[in-house]
């Protein structure tokens, strides 16, 4: 049985904010979508950017199968503790080897905690829709893109872009 850790972005007025215009928080809608696509997971909702959240090193997350980082109106570039809270996280997802995947603000998190840079858009916002995305050949063997067709759209809207990778990406 796969073990999934869901860790939302979100703080808690913006998760309370989410749950009254969309139902769910972005976390409890990641952990409602992996139980459609592996409904035998064991799957848990962890909030590292809150104040009194649980620390975890490592080890604690060895024991997941995959950590999934949910997006947020977080931004990574300012320096708050909620932040440096998501970046430590991050580092210990890393660190851990175990396979993580970060949507949005989730990316921009990964980007930091790895060395990268991130920023607000210059100029505008970012509003669209990502047309015939295409798995990888990797990926279009993962359970999580299956009965995927060979392409699709999603939509696409951000307020911050990634300015610098990470050594190595």
């Amino acid at each position: 049985m796969p073990s999934y850790l869901v860790a939302q972005s979100e703080l808690p007025d913006e998760r309370e904010k989410r749950r009254e215009r969309a139902g769910k928080s972005a976390g409890e809608t990641y952990k409602a979508t992996l139980k459609q696509l592996r409904p035998a997971a064991r799957i848990d909702i962890a909030s590292p950017a809150d104040a009194d959240s649980r620390r975890f090193k490592p080890i604690d997350l060895a024991k997941y199968d995959a950590v999934f980082l949910t997006g947020s109106p977080m931004h990574v570039y300012r320096e708050t503790a909620e932040v440096d809270r998501q970046l430590d996280f991050m580092r210990a997802v890393f660190a851990s080897g175990v396979p993580s995947f970060g949507s949005c603000a989730g990316l921009q998190v990964a980007t930091a905690a790895a060395g990268g840079k991130v920023r607000r858009m210059p100029r505008r916002m970012e509003a669209g829709i990502a047309r015939r995305i295409s798995a990888t050949e990797a990926g279009r063997n993962h359970p999580l893109l299956a009965g995927r067709p060979g392409s699709w759209d999603a939509p696409a809207i951000h307020g911050d872009e990634v300015e610098l990778l990470p050594d190595g990406c």
